[in-house]
């Protein structure tokens, strides 16, 4: 696996088990690295975290939780007892559900704060009573999130480069609204090609439909890896 590939973590946003495995067993060899979003979830339960770890793959359980603290921590502890190696909160749910999270022992599971959807621009922010600029939310969250604790940060591709000038290497980025030069953006508002996230210094980039949605995913898979190193 190439060092490329190990920053790829394809989003099975697929309906159900027997799909999410059928990618899993079709790129396997390629990535390491699979994300578990609130559709297969919610479908699936957490016999689909256990399914595709039988795999021998990594998951990234992306649910955002976003609630009362006593409850984010309890649905910490029960994400680490899967075994997932990611898991999302989402940092508007303010410092003490934060800290809430991350003081739940981790092992080696890392607690990424959401801060933006890639699916929002200014117009929407506005429209929920926030009236900055995108870039200055992404920033006053994710500085909430990072001096509570959190190991990594998920915003745009937009905003990797104010957010390595904030925290340097200290925390990790993921980086979700990544389209190949050959692929549709569909509802991404804010997006990069893979080359050009990881140049601004993304540590992983989150792909979904560019592949699972491919007539071939492992031809998909080999396209933005060569899109990437080229």
């Amino acid at each position: 696996m190439t060092n490329a590939a190990s920053k790829i973590i394809v989003a099975l946003d697929v309906p159900s088990k027997k799909e999410a495995l059928s990618l899993v067993e079709q790129l396997r060899d390629q990535i390491s690295f699979f994300k578990i979003g609130l559709q297969l979830y919610t479908a699936e339960g957490p016999e689909m975290v256990r399914a595709v770890l039988a795999s021998d793959a990594k998951v990234f359980l992306d649910l955002k939780f976003n609630d009362i603290p006593t409850t984010v921590a309890r649905t910490v502890e029960a994400a680490r007892s899967l075994g997932v190696r990611m898991l999302t909160v989402h940092l508007s749910g303010g410092p003490d559900m934060i800290r809430a999270a991350v003081a739940v022992p981790k092992n080696d599971l890392l607690i990424l704060g959401v801060t933006v959807l890639t699916s929002v621009n200014e117009g929407m922010l506005r429209e929920t009573g926030i009236s900055d600029k995108i870039d200055n939310q992404v920033l006053r969250l994710a500085k909430l999130g990072v001096a509570r604790g959190v190991d990594g940060i998920v915003a745009s591709p937009h905003e990797i480069k104010s957010l390595r000038a904030e925290f340097g290497d200290k925390i990790k980025i993921v980086v979700p609204g990544i389209r190949p030069t050959w692929s549709d953006p569909g509802d991404q508002k804010r997006f990069m090609t893979p080359h050009d996230a990881l140049e601004a210094g993304a540590d992983y980039l989150v792909i979904g439909r560019p592949i699972t949605k491919h007539p071939s995913p492992r031809e998909a898979v080999q396209k933005i890896l060569a899109e990437i190193e080229s």
